[in-house]
Formats: C-alpha cells, structure tokens, sequence
C-alpha cells in the first residue's frame, strides 16, 4: 500500500510539474527536460506513468470537468453557480485545471487534443434542465443555449482577465458578477434573492472541500 501511494504521488506530482509548464509556455514549446527538472523525479519515472508528453496533457484535459466541492443543492440553479464560483476560485490555486484550459484555447493544442467543452455543456445542460423540471426558470428558456453562453462567458473572463494586469487575480469576483449580470435573465424573479451568488460563498465551499479532502486523507 505505501508503494502504491508513492507511486500516485508521484505521478500527481508528474502531472502537476508539466501542468504549470503547460499553462506557462503551452504545449508546443514546453519540453520533457523541463518537466523532469521541474518535478524532480527520474526520466524512468516520468516514463512509467506517462509515455509520451502528449499522454501528459491528455492526462491533464481529463481532469478538466470536475464538480468536486458542490454539494447538491434545493434550488438546482445555485448548484449551478456554485459550480462556476468554486472553479473559479479553485483553478489559479490548481495547475491542472489551469492548464486544461490554457490547452483548451491554444489553437495547435486543440486541435492536436480535442478539449473539454462539450462535457461542461453536457454538466451545465443537465443542470438547467432539473432547473426548468422544477419551476425554477423563465418560461421558454433553452436549456443547451444558456449553458453555451455560460461557458463562453466563464472562459473569455478567464481569457481576457489574464491579459489585464488589473483583473488577472480577479477571477471569482469576476465570475460572481457574470453571474449576478446573466441570472435575471434566467430564474424567476422570485429567486433571485435565495440565490447567492458571491465570492464569500466561493471561498466557504473550497474551505469545507478541503477539510473533507484532508479528513479522507488521515483516515
């Protein structure tokens, strides 16, 4: 078992050493001498757990579309936010899921990769669907079409923030207020005011996440 939890370690800290490459110089000019320097660990070990530095960033794409850290909520719209909100706070703190993005818009890489785009729809989609089931949503709304726009809004402030010195660190606030700005025109206006939609609200889920996560690691 200590062997086996070496290994995962090892790997995770493989994969998390090419992630900030990745995200630094993306894919093309990132190189596996690099990687190794960065991670500390053997070619051999490198090797055994990923063969090719494209098996890398396939590895990492995997892990792009995570709910981790939401719990089900009674109004299926703030489980939606609270999706967006606890990525947004998560990804400049995790490198993987920095670099799956950085991945997702290089143009070489995405073609080369594929990206992850139609998964996210397919989580967000599922979600405004129980949203509209249970009342929560203006009549006539398309489920597929919000999400769509709610992922090209996520990604480009995430994009743009990072080419402006001023917002690069702003990505939660940023995201809770793309958020607050697009859900009248979504929930009922009943709602709105049981939907919280804030950075505090962010941070609480990460906080409670983490304590779970590090609790399952003692035990």
């Amino acid at each position: 078992m200590a062997q086996q939890q070496r290994a995962l370690l090892t790997r995770q800290l493989i994969l998390s050493s090419a992630a900030e490459i990745f995200d630094e110089k993306g894919f093309d000019s990132a190189s596996i001498a690099e990687i190794l320097d960065r991670s500390e660990v053997t070619k051999g070990a490198l090797y055994f757990h990923f063969p090719s530095k494209e098996a890398l960033a396939q590895a990492i794409l995997e892990k792009a579309v995570t709910t981790e850290g939401v719990p089900p909520q009674e109004l299926k719209l703030q489980e939606l936010v609270d999706i967006g909100l606890l990525l947004a706070h998560r990804l400049p703190r995790e490198p993987v899921l920095s670099a799956a993005l950085r991945l997702s818009t290089d143009r070489s890489a995405r073609f080369r990769f594929g990206t992850r785009w139609p998964d996210w729809l397919q989580v967000s989609t599922g979600l405004l669907q129980e949203a509209r089931e249970h009342g929560e949503t203006l009549p006539g709304l398309d489920p597929g079409e919000v999400a769509y726009l709610l992922l090209c809004g996520w990604t480009g402030t995430r994009v743009v923030g990072e080419g402006m010195p001023d917002r690069g660190s702003r990505l939660t606030e940023d995201v809770a207020a793309l958020h607050r700005i697009m859900l009248p025109g979504i929930a009922l206006p009943e709602l709105l005011p049981r939907i919280e939609v804030t950075v505090a609200r962010a941070k609480r889920l990460h906080r409670t996440w983490v304590r779970k996560n590090a609790a399952a690691t003692r035990s």
